[in-house]
């Protein structure tokens, strides 16, 4: 039987462990794949602690966003794939009830891509989360511009790279943020206009030196909590924040009085704003996949782990000292 990463309590990574299940079937609209490799994200991590925000888990419960491999059974109806077809999965479904975490997934039929042949298997499911997520922000509802300069929190990561690779295909100036100051030279290789390093005491006059006193026209932020504060005070006139994340817990509160007095929008933002509604959906798909194609776009892989080593895997993404994405070969 193949084996799945399943938990039977939340908790910390150590509350991960591999079944043997039998392999699942693929009814009404839905398709099994045998994966090749997987990826981590943060929402799996929130997942398996019990909080993720969704939902949460039916125990004992599966997990997991995003992987590759080969189609293994259609459900009755599934068009346009065949048995033996090359494919990754978009995250646009419920955990649980579907996961990628293990030998064999189960998704649903409309989670289910081809990708550019140009990608190996570990690349190809390092590609849907970061780049419809950075894509759909920046540009289907950020409506970043050439010219416009835009703060990249926690650009190390994988949305964070892939957030640079599409500022500077447009033409805009991508500004990376990071608090680790080990992470600089990794960061000088993916080719921002300007690196900085979060400290709250000069964050802001840093972004307006870089920006001419301008101020950033947009900040694409995956941590939240009280330097959102900060962030608002280097804005530009009608500036707008959007927050994809919440990698720090405390409270985020936005400053009303400079929210005013600069006409900011504050906004929360996440990719199921794109999987949910089909016309944006197929329209970012498809940009993400020409850019991929084309080598504009290019997936960077921080770890491989093995499947055995899925507690170290979590651990490690815990630690927050990877650069990319972390991916599970099987």
């Amino acid at each position: 039987m193949p084996r799945v990463v399943r938990f039977h309590t939340v908790g910390a990574a150590d509350v991960l462990q591999i079944d043997e299940l039998p392999v699942p079937e693929a009814t009404n609209d839905e398709v099994v794949i045998d994966v090749r490799a997987f990826g981590l994200n943060r929402a799996e991590i929130m997942f398996r602690r019990g909080e993720y925000p969704q939902y949460a888990p039916d125990l004992p419960s599966t997990l997991g966003y995003e992987a590759s491999g080969t189609v293994r059974a259609l459900g009755p109806g599934v068009t346009g794939l065949q048995v033996g077809d090359a494919v990754s999965t978009i995250p646009s479904f419920k955990m649980g009830r579907y996961w990628t975490y293990g030998e064999v997934a189960r998704v649903p039929a409309h989670a289910v891509a081809r990708f550019p042949a140009r990608l190996s298997w570990v690349e190809a499911t390092a590609i849907w989360m970061p780049y419809i997520t950075a894509y759909g922000g920046l540009i289907e509802y950020g409506k970043l511009k050439a010219g416009e300069h835009v703060v990249i929190r926690a650009a190390s990561s994988s949305v964070g790279i892939a957030a640079i690779q599409i500022a500077r295909h447009i033409g805009a100036i991508p500004i990376a943020v990071t608090r680790d100051t080990s992470k600089l030279p990794f960061l000088q290789t993916q080719g921002p206009a300007h690196i900085l390093t979060s400290d709250e005491g000069t964050l802001t006059s840093a972004i307006m030196a870089v920006t001419q006193g301008h101020g950033a026209d947009m900040i694409f932020d995956p941590v939240s909590g009280p330097e959102v504060e900060t962030l608002c005070r280097a804005l530009a006139y009608q500036g707008r924040l959007f927050i994809y994340g919440r990698l720090n817990g405390a409270p985020t509160h936005f400053p009303v009085g400079l929210g005013l007095a600069k006409g900011i929008t504050l906004r929360g933002f996440s990719l199921f704003e794109i999987v949910n509604f089909p016309d944006r959906f197929a329209r970012v798909k498809a940009a993400v996949y020409a850019g991929l194609e084309s080598g504009i776009y290019q997936p960077v892989i921080a770890e491989i782990f093995q499947l055995d080593d899925i507690v170290a895997a979590h651990r490690y993404m815990e630690s927050n000292i990877q650069q990319g994405k972390i991916v599970i070969a099987v």
